[in-house]
């Protein structure tokens, strides 16, 4: 059992039977010796973003989120198919709002990790970085600059990103999914 003081950044817990995570927390102090926590929760089901206040008497439910390893398959007009990585008949699907911006880094027969609650997949975790190969890349062009230049380059998924200039058709680079930035050349 969680107490409002518990609801930290990073807590997942259970609120109206959904599982959220917290996002900000906040101590507020009000009249009379009263504390609230001001908290932002971001429900792991539909991504949605509330702002809450809770009371030193609210308590909560730890979310038991379940974490297995999944495949992902293919996706076909704003559907995302996985199937669990041991039992690849085990197929689920998944929005695109629900993966957000992750859906660019996403190519068949990777693994990763997806999230379980009540016996429901419901979102999943990208790794923090992904090697994709570069299938398009302009040639770069050397003129009068103080610093680096940049240009942009399409991956295997179809993602567009920017790269240095030194990047070609056929190199493997590694991206960073959170910021959707370039990281390095894998050699």
């Amino acid at each position: 059992m969680l107490t409002y003081f518990d609801l930290r950044k990073g807590v997942q817990f259970t609120y109206e039977e959904q599982p959220y995570e917290v996002l900000e927390f906040q101590q507020i102090y009000k009249a009379q010796d009263m504390v609230v926590a001001r908290t932002k929760i971001k429900n792991l089901i539909n991504g949605k973003v509330l702002e809450k206040t809770f009371h030193q008497d609210d308590t909560f439910d730890e979310a038991e989120l379940e974490k297995i390893e999944i495949k992902f398959l293919y996706n076909h007009r704003g559907e995302f198919w996985f199937s669990e990585a041991k039992n690849s008949a085990d197929r689920f699907e998944l929005e695109e709002e629900k993966i957000g911006s992750g859906k660019e880094f996403l190519k068949p027969n990777q693994i990763l990790t997806g999230i379980k609650f009540q016996g429901k997949f419901i979102n999943i975790v990208l790794p923090i970085k992904v090697q994709l190969k570069v299938t398009e890349a302009p040639p770069g062009i050397k003129g009068d600059r103080a610093q680096g230049g940049t240009k942009t380059v399409t991956l295997e998924t179809g993602a567009q990103i920017n790269t240095p200039l030194f990047i070609k058709e056929g190199d493997i680079i590694e991206v960073n999914t959170e910021t959707g930035e370039y990281v390095r050349r894998v050699e």
